[in-house]
């Protein structure tokens, strides 16, 4: 079945079956490398991405629930990885091994879109399904209050973190 998806602000034609994970959509069949598989049971969050501005785990969710949404995937946080978040990740030097970090500041991103200043219980709240087996825990945290931080200046490539910036991101891609 032949069905469009808006990913990154980009109309995309893909032919899949409607069943078929976006997770799997995203990677082999756009090639947007940046979303990770990682336990395919929506439990470790390394597939997490924007749907209409929302985090969710692109494991679970189907290509045909996907239509008429709007997709933002870690290649399209920012045009040049100067989102807020992105550019704490590198100054707090966040990754360890990286494997989990796109997914980690996809969740980032969209708690700050909708909670400009989060407490550090709803930070962890927010970043619990992420799952870091390096444990960067406290250094996530911390780069989400810097992201904060950031934004309320002006920082970034959004003066505001924003769930759906169109473009190609660089920092945190994790590919």
């Amino acid at each position: 079945m032949e069905i469009t998806l808006t990913i990154n602000g980009q109309p995309q034609k893909v032919d899949v079956e409607p069943e078929t994970p976006l997770l799997w959509v995203l990677r082999d069949n756009i090639g947007l490398t940046g979303t990770k598989y990682g336990c395919g049971i929506a439990r470790c969050g390394a597939c997490t991405v924007h749907i209409d501005g929302q985090a969710v785990k692109s494991c679970q969710i189907q290509a045909s629930a996907a239509f008429g949404k709007k997709i933002t995937t870690i290649e399209g946080l920012s045009k040049d990885g100067t989102h807020p978040v992105q550019l704490a990740w590198q100054e707090i030097d966040v990754p360890q091994c990286g494997y989990c970090q796109a997914g980690q500041i996809m969740a980032a991103s969209a708690l700050l879109a909708t909670n400009a200043k989060p407490d550090d219980a709803a930070i962890d709240e927010a970043m619990s399904d992420n799952l870091c087996r390096c444990a960067t825990y406290t250094r996530i945290r911390s780069a989400v209050h810097r992201a904060a931080e950031l934004a309320a200046a002006g920082g970034g490539d959004d003066a505001k973190p924003t769930a759906g910036s169109a473009g190609a991101g660089s920092a945190g891609r994790g590919e």
